[in-house]
């Protein structure tokens, strides 16, 4: 049967017109699958250890939310990332481990960024006055609770520098801010200001840190109870770092922020001869 014109235009628009609905489908599904991703990624996806963590994230200075687990330190915990819903009722339907061994290779090592709190004992080095007294306080204020933490950067130590707010009580936390981690830490006495090159002290600025140090130190709470002629944290690393790199002078090697020494580059060969 022989088409007529006007049929054959109508029959070519009606391919023509599934033409662009194909395309127009694809496209949607692209554009859906690629949404989907971004919103996974962003919302959903846990971050399992410091090594997951993009340099596109620090860029973005990212707020994460998680539990901390382990408090190893004065300045610093473990964190495990709660991303999404489902880890809190009436919702719960995910669980954070509780063991070491579930635990492993599952928390982000976050060093909190602004505050120098004092030295543990490290590697055969004394510790210094009120280490376990700051490190007995931090964990009684954030051991196995939910913190936030905008990620920042990563140091020497591979830990993750970020600023860190606990949870507001009564509001939701993704929209509010919670209490700065660290002018608490100042507040309570503590830790005091990190003021070395690349500090970062979030919205509330330096001048805020120093003001609440001095507070502190001037109602003599914390490790100023006996006054302000107690060797800073910092103090403390540089008079130790010094004293490692004069030991170490002799060997031709350095030593690290924390007065620990460099590794050698030499051979075994190298060394035993030198």
């Amino acid at each position: 049967m022989r088409l007529t014109k006007d049929q054959l235009v109508a029959q070519a628009e009606r391919t023509l017109d599934n033409h662009y609905l194909t395309i127009y489908a694809f496209l949607l599904g692209c554009a859906t699958t690629t949404s989907g991703v971004a919103i996974y990624r962003r919302y959903f996806r846990r971050i399992r250890t410091g090594d997951w963590i993009t340099p596109n994230i620090f860029v973005k200075k990212r707020w994460v939310k998680g539990r901390v687990t382990s408090v190893g330190d004065s300045d610093n915990f473990r964190l495990y990332h709660t991303p999404g819903l489902g880890w809190r009722w009436p919702l719960k339907f995910r669980r954070i481990p509780s063991t070491a061994r579930a635990l492993k290779d599952q928390t982000i090592h976050v060093r909190v960024a602004g505050v120098d709190a004092p030295e543990a004992p490290h590697f055969g080095r004394p510790g210094q006055p009120y280490a376990e007294e700051a490190l007995a306080w931090l964990r009684s204020q954030i051991l196995g609770k939910t913190v936030y933490c905008q990620l920042l950067r990563r140091d020497q130590y591979s830990r993750i520098v970020a600023v860190v707010t606990l949870s507001p009580q009564f509001l939701p936390g993704s929209l509010f801010y919670g209490k700065s981690l660290p002018l608490e830490m100042l507040k309570a006495g503590w830790a005091t200001t990190y003021e070395q090159a690349g500090a970062e002290y979030g919205k509330w600025g330096k001048a805020e840190y120093l003001k609440v140090e001095n507070d502190a130190k001037v109602k003599r709470i914390g490790m100023w109870e006996k006054g302000t002629s107690l060797e800073s944290p910092a103090e403390f690393k540089r008079r130790h770092a010094q004293t490692a790199n004069n030991d170490t002078n002799a060997k031709g090697l350095g030593v690290t922020e924390e007065g620990l020494p460099e590794r050698s580059s030499k051979s075994w060969f190298q060394s035993w001869f030198s």
